[in-house]
């Protein structure tokens, strides 16, 4: 199984990268947060990867941090009725500290949003992972035993929540509050990221 590939990065798109690695090309599925932080094409990349078998064939699916292979991981076997396709548009509609805090909070609306979860599935994510979103990658304590993680809003939840009641969609309000996150730091309030969001 694989569980992890280095090598040159030969070609990128949104959702699949191909990485050649002594001589093989192997076409990885990648969420757009880890999309955006490939290098640029020729250089070496370093992904940790899901391997999925299914009787048709197989897959893999590429991450740039551990955490979001864990809840790829926790979203195809502990949700019923989704595959590693909804997971991968899932973790690319939104951050990971964004979906936690949704499925901590019972956000469904939120969760709706995301391509292909309609209400009954984003009541069966919040319902099914809400004990489990304390994992911390390999080696946690079982399901039984999980931390739950705080229900504390973040800045950059607030931020999103702002921009979602101003009109922009979940996608749009994530990906302006992480460019704004990454511009200003860890330290900026709610009210700075949300207007760096808006360009003022």
């Amino acid at each position: 199984m694989i569980v992890s590939l280095r090598g040159k990065l030969i070609e990128a798109g949104v959702l699949r990268v191909v990485i050649e690695s002594s001589g093989v090309g192997y076409e990885v599925n990648v969420p757009v947060t880890t999309a955006e932080r490939l290098p640029k094409l020729g250089a070496e990349v370093f992904l940790l990867v899901h391997h999925v078998f299914r009787e048709d064939g197989q897959a893999l699916y590429g991450f740039a941090v551990a955490e979001e292979r864990e809840f790829f991981k926790l979203l195809v076997e502990k949700v019923s009725g989704v595959g590693p396709k909804m997971a991968l548009n899932i973790l690319s509609r939104l951050a990971l500290p964004i979906l936690r805090d949704a499925i901590v909070r019972g956000d469904v609306a939120l969760l709706s949003q995301c391509p292909g979860v309609g209400k009954k599935t984003a009541e069966r994510l919040v319902m099914e992972l809400k004990d489990k979103v304390g994992l911390e990658g390999p080696g946690a304590a079982p399901a039984a035993a999980a931390t739950i993680v705080p229900a504390q809003p973040t800045p950059a939840t607030d931020a999103v929540a702002a921009l979602i009641a101003l009109g922009f969609k979940a996608a749009d309000a994530d990906k302006g509050v992480r460019a704004a996150l990454a511009k200003l730091g860890a330290g900026a309030t709610a009210d700075q990221l949300v207007k760096a969001a808006l360009g003022r």
